[in-house]
């Protein structure tokens, strides 16, 4: 956990337990796996195993999440509702996922969503996050316009092409 090569004056380092508990805990709290610092020729790195849960499993059956059913179906401006995956994938105002990744509706948990079902947006607003190798990826408007349908929900996994929102 702790580095313990001699110092330059021939003697063990000194390991403060107190940094490295406290290093731990921010290692807790933000998720990483690995923190090092350096004070001087003083060196501590942590290092947490990660272990992969079978999060693919998630993306097999994406058409199984709760809101894809729970919501509404919105009309459109033609008086239309689009409800068929098909018909939201080839809508002219649907914005597509670029990637493969997670949908986020907000900028940060707890915090109001990026967009919402009627509100108008303008070209290069943020429309929702895609993380992916985290990496937090923002999804702009391409075009002004009102936001008719969200099609995902949030931390949702998503494919390439996936219908992300509906412009119009």
């Amino acid at each position: 956990m702790a580095d313990k090569t001699p110092a330059s004056n021939g003697q063990a380092m000194q390991v403060d337990t107190d940094l490295v508990r406290q290093l731990a805990t921010v290692l807790d709290e933000t998720k990483l796996t690995e923190i090092e610092v350096q004070d001087g020729e003083r060196r501590i790195r942590l290092v947490r195993q990660v272990t992969m849960s079978a999060a693919p499993a998630m993306y097999a059956a994406p058409a199984a999440a709760p809101a894809a059913v729970a919501l509404p179906p919105q009309p459109t401006a033609a008086g239309t509702t689009p409800s068929a995956p098909s018909e939201l994938k080839n809508h002219p105002g649907a914005v597509k996922s670029p990637m493969v990744g997670t949908v986020y509706l907000t900028p940060e948990p707890g915090a109001a969503a990026f967009i919402t079902e009627g509100a108008q947006v303008n070209a290069g607003d943020t429309l929702v996050i895609i993380e992916a190798m985290k990496v937090m990826n923002p999804i702009t408007a391409p075009k002004a316009g009102k936001v008719v349908k969200i099609c995902v929900q949030n931390e949702q996994p998503v494919e390439y092409d996936t219908s992300l929102v509906i412009i119009e």
